[in-house]
C-alpha cells in the first residue's frame, strides 16, 4: 500500500461528511422516526457527521431486506459466483485504501499510520481469505448402512444480526461479515453510534462489488433501542456481536425468544507474564505494544503484567521509560503513536480507574492524567506496586493503563494469570522451553503467545470463555457459525 498525506487524507475524508443515511435493500433511505445523532471526532470534540438513528422499525425492513435477498438472488448464486462478488469487494476496499483510512482514523481516533499499516490490511484479509472459502464448504459422505447413502451438507444459517463495537469497526466489521457472506447467509450489521462511518462506506462498496440489494444492510443506531430489536426479532437466526460481558449477557437473555444461534465476543484481562530468565528488552518493547496499542482499547490487552519477583522492579521501570516516550497527538500527524480515547465517557472511566488504583494503594510511576482540554487524551499510564485482589487488576479498564503485579514462581504466575473472570488471551516470556509449553497448556486462554504478544490472524481461530464469551471467530472454525449441517438419508433399496 503506498505512502500516505496525512493532512490531506484528513481534509478528504472529513470533507465528505455531511448527514448520513441507512443502508437498507441497496438504498440510502431516513430512518422512519426522522432521528439522526451526531458523529464526534475523539481528537477535537467537534461533530464530524450526523447519522440516521435506526429503531425497531427500521431494523425490521433491514431483516425483510435481508429476507428477500436470502431466499432469492444471494441464496440462489452458485457459491463460486459469491466467492467471486467477495473477490471484488476485497478490490474496492484496497481502491478506496487512503479514503478507508482516513475515515476510520477521523472517526475513532486512531493514528493514520496504525490504520494503514493494521486495520484496513486485515480488514482486506479477511474478505479475501473468506471469498476463497465460498466454494469449498463441503459435507461429508458417511458411511451408516450397505443400503443406503447418507451423507451432510452445510447450509446457511439464514439472516445474521452483525453487532460491532466502537474499537475496530472496520476489521471487526468484516470479520462478521466475510465469512456469513461466503457462507451464504445474509447481513443486518450494526456498527457502535459513536463509530458507524466505516461500516456506511464499505456498505456502499459492496453495492458496487454486485453484492444484491438486501444482502448487507447497514443500520447504524443505539444498542437499546437498535441492537435490542435485532435480537428480539423473530426472523434473524444469528447473533454474532463483539462487547462487553454485561451486553453479552442480556443478548444470550434475549435471544432466547427466538432460540437463535449467538457467538460472543467479549472482555479480557490478559495477564503478560514475564520470567527472570526472559529477554527483557523485547518483552518490554512488546508488553508497551500489548497495551498502549490503539490507546489500550483492546479485548486482549495485555493490562496485567505479571513479573517475576527478581525483575519485578526493572519491568516497572522499563515500562515506565517506554510509556513517557510514547507520542501522543493528532491522529492525523505522521509522528502520533497514540491518538485519543474514542469518546468523553469512556476517557472518564479511564480515569476513574486511574483515581481506584490510587485510593487501593498502587502506585502511578508516570501518567494517570488528562492531556489538554480539547479531545480526549489520556497519558500512559503505569501502574506499579499492584496487588493482585486490587480493581484495577481485576477489571476491564479499556484504556491505556497497565498495572504490573508480582509472582514468585512458576505456580504462583499461572494462579494469578489465571485469577480472574476472563480467558481471552495471555502471553509468557521466558528462555526456558520446558517452561513456556507447561504455561501455554495450564493458562486459561483462547490465544498465548510466547516470546511476543498480540498478533492475530484471520486464519487462526480467535475467542475465550467465561466473561470472554464463547465461540470462535476467524479460520474454518468461523464457518461453524454461520452454516447448519443437514443429513440426508437416501434408501438404495427402492
Amino acid at each position: 500500500m503506498p505512502e500516505i498525506s496525512h493532512a490531506d487524507l484528513a481534509i478528504s475524508a472529513s470533507s465528505k461528511l455531511t448527514r448520513k443515511r441507512l443502508l437498507i435493500d441497496g438504498q440510502q433511505v431516513e430512518p422512519l422516526s426522522g432521528r439522526y445523532f451526531d458523529v464526534l471526532n475523539p481528537a477535537t470534540g467537534e461533530i464530524i457527521a450526523v447519522v440516521a438513528e435506526a429503531d425497531a422499525s427500521d431494523i425490521d425492513r433491514a431483516v425483510r431486506a435481508a429476507r428477500k435477498a436470502l431466499e432469492g438472488p444471494w441464496g440462489r448464486m452458485r457459491a463460486a459466483d459469491r466467492g467471486l462478488v467477495l473477490q471484488r469487494f476485497a478490490q474496492l476496499l484496497e481502491d478506496h485504501a487512503q479514503e478507508l483510512i482516513a475515515l476510520e482514523s477521523l472517526d475513532t481516533g486512531k493514528p493514520l499510520a496504525a490504520v494503514q499499516r493494521q486495520d484496513l490490511p486485515a480488514a482486506i484479509d479477511t474478505l479475501r481469505y473468506y471469498a476463497g472459502w465460498a466454494d469449498k464448504i463441503n459435507g461429508q459422505v458417511i458411511p451408516a448402512r450397505h443400503d443406503a447413502l447418507t451423507y451432510t451438507v452445510r447450509e446457511p444459517i439464514g439472516v445474521v444480526g452483525a453487532i460491532v463495537p466502537w474499537n475496530f469497526p472496520l476489521m471487526i466489521g468484516m470479520w462478521k461479515i466475510a465469512p456469513a457472506l461466503a457462507c451464504g447467509c445474509t447481513v443486518v450489521l450494526k456498527p457502535a453510534e459513536i463509530t458507524p462511518l466505516s461500516a456506511l462506506r464499505i456498505g456502499e462498496l459492496a453495492l458496487d462489488a454486485g453484492l444484491p440489494p438486501g444482502t448487507l444492510n447497514i443500520v447504524p443506531g443505539f444498542g437499546k433501542t437498535a441492537g435490542r430489536a435485532m435480537v428480539d426479532h423473530p426472523d434473524i437466526d444469528k447473533i454474532t456481536f463483539t462487547g462487553s460481558p454485561t451486553v453479552g449477557r442480556e443478548i444470550l437473555a434475549g435471544a432466547a425468544g427466538n432460540l437463535k444461534r449467538v457467538t460472543l465476543e467479549l472482555g479480557g484481562k490478559s495477564a503478560n507474564v514475564i520470567f527472570d530468565d526472559a529477554d527483557l528488552d523485547s518483552a518490554a518493547k512488546a508488553a508497551a505494544s500489548g497495551i498502549f496499542f490503539n490507546s489500550g482499547q483492546v479485548c486482549s490487552a495485555g493490562s496485567r503484567i505479571l513479573a517475576h519477583a527478581s525483575v519485578y522492579d526493572e519491568v516497572v521501570e522499563r515500562m515506565t521509560t517506554r510509556a513517557k516516550a510514547i507520542r501522543v497527538g493528532d491522529p492525523a500527524l505522521s509522528g502520533t503513536t497514540m491518538g485519543p480515547i474514542v469518546s468523553e465517557l469512556q476517557m472518564k472511566r479511564v480515569l476513574e480507574y486511574v483515581d481506584i488504583g490510587t485510593k487501593e494503594g498502587a502506585t502511578v510511576t508516570t501518567g494517570g492524567t488528562r492531556i489538554g482540554d480539547r479531545g480526549y487524551f489520556v497519558a500512559p499510564t503505569v501502574f506499579g506496586n499492584v496487588d493482585h485482589e486490587m480493581r484495577v487488576s481485576q477489571e476491564e479498564i479499556f484504556g491505556p493503563v497497565v498495572s504490573i503485579i508480582r509472582f514468585f514462581d512458576e505456580a504462583d504466575a499461572i494462579s494469578k494469570a489465571n485469577g480472574t473472570k476472563y480467558s481471552l488471551a495471555a502471553g509468557v516470556w521466558s528462555s526456558d522451553i520446558g517452561r513456556v509449553q507447561r504455561f501455554a497448556k495450564q493458562v486459561k486462554a483462547g490465544t498465548v503467545w510466547i516470546n511476543t504478544y498480540g498478533y492475530t490472524d484471520v486464519r487462526l481461530p480467535w475467542g475465550g470463555s467465561r466473561d470472554s464469551g464463547f465461540g470462535r471467530e476467524h479460520g474454518d472454525a468461523a464457518l461453524e457459525n454461520f452454516t447448519e449441517p443437514k443429513a440426508v438419508w437416501m434408501n438404495l433399496n427402492v
